[in-house]
């Protein structure tokens, strides 16, 4: 008779930390600023890119395609080798 409501209470008890515990990521990322890794990130309450976006005409502010600099990124990560990021390079410059 007593396992029903000690069940009910071990769950909800769970139910509860769980909850604690997302609102502590949420606040986290909040405060910090980044919410989960695209181009338009909240920075301040200030929009970065005020007409549109970062990329005008697909170039990025720094001079380079969205997509060379993605390519760059991944190659100064180690994610593909140099002979991956040439060939991708070459096709890119085409």
């Amino acid at each position: 008779m007593g396992w029903g409501w000690g069940a009910i209470a071990f769950l909800f008890g769970l139910l509860m930390i769980a909850g604690i515990v997302v609102l502590v990521i949420v606040a986290v990322r909040m405060l910090r600023g980044g919410g989960g890794g695209g181009a338009m990130q909240w920075q301040g309450g200030a929009n970065r890119y005020p007409q549109g976006g970062p990329m005008q005409g697909g170039v990025m502010p720094g001079g380079l395609s969205g997509a060379r600099q993605i390519l760059d990124e991944r190659f100064a990560r180690g994610e593909i080798g140099a002979e991956e990021y040439q060939e991708r390079r070459r096709f890119m410059d085409g």
